[in-house]
């Protein structure tokens, strides 16, 4: 087992301080920290793993992309094997444009399939050579999909007396203007559709598959996604279930993946589409209209401030807030899971940082620090409402073809694998039970909502432990990306069971020098050509690392204290096993 372990040591040399009693009786470690200023106030953060606050969810296995072309893509088809690779949970993918029609080649913010198309007598046509390719390549990486039916196929979309853009408009335009996100000339027509793509699924992959997916109607009604009112999505909503129960009556349905709730437009909108469910009055044959999950969307708002990147976690924040409040006032959704089904910094994963210099914050250690942050948080707030949480669905994949580290909201770049994704990789480490910590270094969730991370750093920690394992996670987060020092961080973990006498340790570690290939790849000089011995060293790069080698901990009367300097946005994970 030590050699096993001593060969996932992947980082640069670092000091490895052996564990040695402290004076109060408590067994201690140092892992060390790459050579930073460390003259930050001390922190000390305290983990209670007999104190559970909840079950854990793994939310963050969720992820999306607009271009669902991207899927068969070489990059592509990596991606989702290492996503599936990182959850012992199924790993779930949405993307957009499943039902649009199109060549089948991928653009920003656009993709197509061709499913449907009409002859000269306006009978439907299937064609699912380019969907079943799409599926295809989640059944042999091993995820699900998150069905989302849209959008409009050309030969279904109405025509509309205020609207005269093209079918697709090209990005950078607004890619969502273009007829495809108009309604159906023929809703009927549109049941049918979703119908026989139900029943084709079905036929594909299996009724037992299929009914591990969830179906969701559209995406982001709200805005110019949907170009007429709010209550022809009802219509839309409804006949689409329609299709889908009447291929496989106990299928997962539900949406409507509007925007922010935090905004008063989508706020309302979700409360009037939760309304219409709640009436009991369905367009399509009237009744009960079918709701098995909630869906909507959450996004945070970085901008350049005074020359430096700066986030904005407390828009993401209140938009869960506001969403778990109206969903919790609806007894009859009170207990409906909920899935985020975009939850992120921002809203353009399309949109590089040559477009907008704020979105560099991608490359690097800030959107891991933020997305730690901004995790722990949501929880909180889902304790808060007492709401069904299932999903915080991470917008973002990978961009075929484009510039390395080109600054899209991205998880690899060019099959190298960016910093956030090794986040992912840490809370898929995490299972069992939350329990409970504290820190003096924490903010307030009162605090993050009203004003996000301005002031002092947020140094916190999120927990979970199982029947012989527990997993921390440590953040030094803060909204401004300006240079700080290192925090010493002295983390005291309680209530280690009766009779374990020591704990294998394995310090993980997201910064400058750690589980980073952007760090490296800007050493190299930046090449957008890299030899094979520049790439080989990128991928390595790119994987998680360890801080020090593993080290085993001598327990002192339940208890054991682990120092560690935290550099400001790194990430650790702290993994014990007895």
């Amino acid at each position: 087992m030590k050699q096993i372990l001593q060969g996932m040591l992947l980082g640069a040399a670092v000091t490895i301080f052996p564990a040695h009693a402290a004076s109060n009786g408590q067994a201690q470690a140092t892992v060390a920290a790459p050579a930073a200023e460390t003259n930050a106030q001390p922190v000390s953060i305290t983990v209670e793993l007999d104190q559970k606050v909840g079950a854990y969810v793994p939310i963050y296995r969720w992820f999306g992309y607009d271009e669902a072309n991207y899927t068969t893509m070489r990059h592509g088809r990596e991606l989702l094997r290492e996503l599936h690779d990182l959850s012992p949970a199924p790993v779930y993918i949405r993307v957009h444009h499943l039902l649009t029609s199109g060549d089948g080649m991928p653009e920003l913010k656009f993709s197509s399939t061709s499913i449907y198309s009409e002859d000269s007598s306006g009978k439907p046509v299937y064609d699912f050579k380019i969907i079943d390719g799409i599926f295809d390549a989640y059944r042999e990486a091993g995820v699900r999909p998150l069905v989302e039916l849209g959008f409009m196929p050309k030969d279904l979309a109405a025509d509309l007396r205020d609207r005269h853009e093209p079918y697709q408009v090209h990005f950078p335009q607004s890619t969502v203007s273009g007829k495809s996100n108009n309604p159906p000339k023929d809703y009927g027509k549109w049941e049918e559709l979703v119908r026989v793509l139900t029943a084709h699924l079905v036929e594909r992959y299996g009724r037992e598959a299929v009914l591990t997916w969830y179906f969701e109607v559209w995406n982001e009604p709200d805005i110019d996604y949907w170009h007429t009112t709010p209550e022809e999505y009802w219509k839309l909503y409804d006949y689409a279930v329609a299709g889908v129960r009447a291929a496989l009556p106990e299928a997962k349905v539900g949406g409507p993946a509007s925007t922010s709730p935090g905004r008063e437009k989508a706020y309302t909108f979700l409360k009037n589409f939760l309304e219409h469910v709640n009436s009991g009055r369905s367009a399509a044959g009237g009744g009960e209209v079918p709701l098995d999950f909630i869906s909507f969307h959450a996004k945070g708002s970085p901008k350049i401030a005074e020359g430096v990147v700066t986030m904005g976690l407390n828009r993401e924040l209140i938009d869960v807030d506001k969403g778990f409040e109206l969903v919790a006032s609806f007894p009859k959704f009170r207990n409906l899971p909920i899935i985020l089904s975009e939850a992120d910094p921002e809203g353009c994963a399309a949109c590089s940082s040559k477009m907008n210099p704020a979105n560099n914050y991608r490359n690097g250690t800030l959107y891991p620090a933020y997305t730690a942050a901004a995790y722990k948080s949501i929880f909180e707030l889902a304790d808060r409402h007492g709401v069904n949480l299932i999903s915080m669905l991470s917008w973002s994949f990978e961009f075929e073809g484009k510039d390395y580290f080109e600054g899209f909201r991205s998880l690899a770049t060019n099959g190298i694998d960016k910093p956030i994704l090794n986040l992912f990789r840490m809370l898929g480490m995490l299972s069992g039970d939350r329990v409970r910590t504290s820190s003096s270094g924490a903010v307030p969730l009162e605090t993050l909502l009203q004003t996000g991370v301005r002031e002092a750093p947020a140094i916190d920690a999120f927990a979970t432990r199982s029947s012989q394992q527990a997993g921390i996670l440590l953040w030094n987060y803060h909204d401004v990306n300006r240079p700080a020092p290192s925090a010493p961080v002295t983390v005291t973990v309680q209530g280690i069971p009766a009779g374990v006498s020591r704990v294998l340790l394995q310090h993980y570690r997201i910064d400058d020098t750690h589980s980073n290939a952007y760090t490296v790849w800007r050493k190299m000089g930046s090449p957008q050509n890299p030899s094979a011995d520049q790439y080989a060293e990128l991928k390595a790069a790119g994987q998680i690392q360890l801080g020090t080698s593993p080290v085993w901990l001598e327990v002192k009367n339940g208890e054991l204290r682990i120092t560690t300097d935290l550099p400001r946005e790194g990430v650790s994970f702290l993994h014990l096993e007895w």
